[in-house]
């Protein structure tokens, strides 16, 4: 009776997530960029930001207890890093990914813009929809492999 409960808490939190980044990536950079005011860009930016990286938070916090209560609940730990455990492998690898990049998001975004934002508010915003897509193309692999993994017993 757990584990079923467990998938569809993870289920609900992934797709909260992603969805999220997944309307980040096709809605709002792309009505950012047709903004003409720098300052309007930034603003907007922000807030929707700040909005959603609270629930993004919570809910990478969310897929990463329910993600290891099934891997230990199911045994699937000793498939890690293994061809069996190719979707709870590249699961693990992508929620890894983004817990690092929302520990290090104020250093890794210094690195990746050097100040520009005070002098070319569109180059930025170019370069964070590149990562956003980056970031959703990673995330969709993932559940499309944890998916079909799931359901067609591996690869």
């Amino acid at each position: 009776m757990l584990i079923p409960v467990l998938i569809a808490i993870h289920v609900i939190a992934v797709v909260i997530w992603i969805g999220g980044v997944s309307f980040v990536t096709v809605v709002v950079f792309p009505m950012i960029l047709r903004m003409e005011d720098s300052m309007e860009k930034v603003l907007f930016f922000q807030g929707t930001e700040h909005r959603f990286a609270r629930i993004a938070k919570a809910c990478v916090v969310v897929v990463g207890l329910t993600g290891g209560g099934l891997l230990q609940l199911t045994g699937e730990w000793k498939n890690l890093f293994t061809k069996a455990g190719i979707g709870p492998t590249v699961m693990l690898l992508v929620w890894c990914f983004y817990v690092l990049v929302l520990l290090f998001e104020k250093n890794l975004f210094k690195v990746m813009f050097k100040g520009e934002a005070q002098h070319d508010t569109r180059r930025v915003f170019v370069r964070l929809t590149g990562f956003h897509w980056v970031v959703m193309g990673l995330s969709l692999m993932a559940v499309g492999i944890g998916v079909y993994t799931g359901h067609a017993g591996g690869f």
